[in-house]
């Protein structure tokens, strides 16, 4: 309901008088400008399937459709447990598909070696991404599996634990068994939203436990026809990490420095939206309009995201409602009244598309930057 509600407020926005304007770019392409911190927003894609365990495409084409969306980093996560085609492609080996796309990755996109332990709950679906060797993972014990994943190095998180099949309220819940993986620091992270899923209540879950938010599509089919792209994109997480390695990702998702990006809307803690959003969008003034004081303010983004903003700030404007769109690597102009001036332009904005906590929006002043 909440997608519904905001596709029904940017086409308000649209005809509510504000001039937008998309730049030229590649709509499917995930490239984000860095933050003024340093570093890298990357985007990665933790929860991928393929033929070697219920997917239905070759681990090449995971790879290609990484390398066009500018994925920084794709994990290989085939379920240890459950193999539906182990008769056409028999596969005791749990690292051949892993093999096979980092070998067709080359240096295009970082591929990460990882697995599902598929169990009932609980503990329920959990990926280890960043492992050394799924064959040691047991198939017999999920808790072994987790240790073992997490004293390789592994990253361990909890899979769409809202998922109806297996919670059928689909409110995700923390039974004994995670409370006790999350005290001892056996599970990092959390999925608060899974392709095309998102749950408030695993958000809720991240937010209490200190846990890593991610966001991954699960892929099992083609990215392209699950996600309508370009028009769409897949589910995937952003991690602000010092660099595009394998280190600094890692490093960067045991520090909780993610945030999901879920069709329209950007999930996270307030400083690390923060970061994304003050990286994506810029204000700077523009002209007054002919014979008035009434000045126009430019909203330029940098950024794949397409940003819904309600404006916050006591001065009115001028030929626009409060509500604008601004289209990726695009721009919009609003008019503001009141004799603001260049150099006293700055104004607050309620971003609607991002989440800090369950339907609580970040909130940002922004003003030109420094000359």
């Amino acid at each position: 309901m909440r997608n519904l509600w905001i596709g029904a407020v940017i086409a308000l926005a649209v005809s509510g008088g504000a001039a937008a304007h998309e730049g030229p770019h590649d709509p499917r392409r995930m490239d984000f400008p860095a933050p003024a911190a340093g570093g890298r927003i990357v985007a990665v894609d933790l929860h991928t399937h393929s033929v070697f365990s219920d997917g239905e495409v070759w681990p090449t084409i995971r790879v290609e459709e990484a390398r066009r969306d500018g994925l920084a980093a794709m994990a290989v996560t085939e379920h240890l447990e459950y193999q539906p085609h182990a008769a056409d492609i028999p596969h005791p080996d749990r690292n051949r598909s892993y093999e096979l796309a980092k070998a067709a990755a080359g240096e295009s996109v970082l591929i990460i070696a990882g697995a599902e332990i598929t169990r009932q709950m609980p503990p329920g679906h959990v990926n280890a991404v960043f492992i050394t060797d799924a064959n040691a993972l047991s198939r017999d014990n999920p808790e072994a599996a987790i240790r073992t994943a997490n004293a390789q190095g592994g990253f361990v998180f909890w899979n769409h634990p809202y998922w109806h099949r297996q919670q059928a309220d689909g409110v995700a819940r923390l039974l004994p068994l995670h409370q006790s993986l999350i005290a001892q620091k056996q599970l990092h992270g959390i999925e608060v939203a899974n392709g095309a899923d998102y749950s408030e209540s695993a958000f809720r879950i991240a937010l209490d436990n200190n846990l890593a938010i991610i966001g991954t599509s699960d892929i099992h089919g083609l990215i392209d026809w699950d996600n309508d792209v370009p028009r769409g994109h897949r589910t995937v997480t952003l991690v602000l990490a010092s660099d595009g390695s394998a280190a600094a990702i890692r490093k960067a998702l045991g520090e909780n420095r993610t945030a999901a990006w879920y069709r329209d809307s950007l999930i996270g803690r307030p400083a690390i939206l923060e970061q994304i959003v003050r990286a994506s969008l810029t204000l700077a003034p523009g002209g007054y309009a002919e014979g008035s004081k009434v000045l126009t303010a430019v909203i330029k983004n940098t950024s794949p995201v397409r940003y819904l903003l309600r404006v916050r700030s006591p001065q009115a404007l001028y030929t626009s409602t409060d509500i604008v769109t601004v289209p990726p690597f695009g721009e919009a102009e609003i008019q503001v009244t009141g004799g603001v001036t260049p150099a006293t332009l700055a104004l607050d904005f309620e971003i609607l598309n991002t989440l800090v906590a369950p339907r609580q929006p970040l909130v940002l002043n922004l003003k030109p930057k420094a000359p």
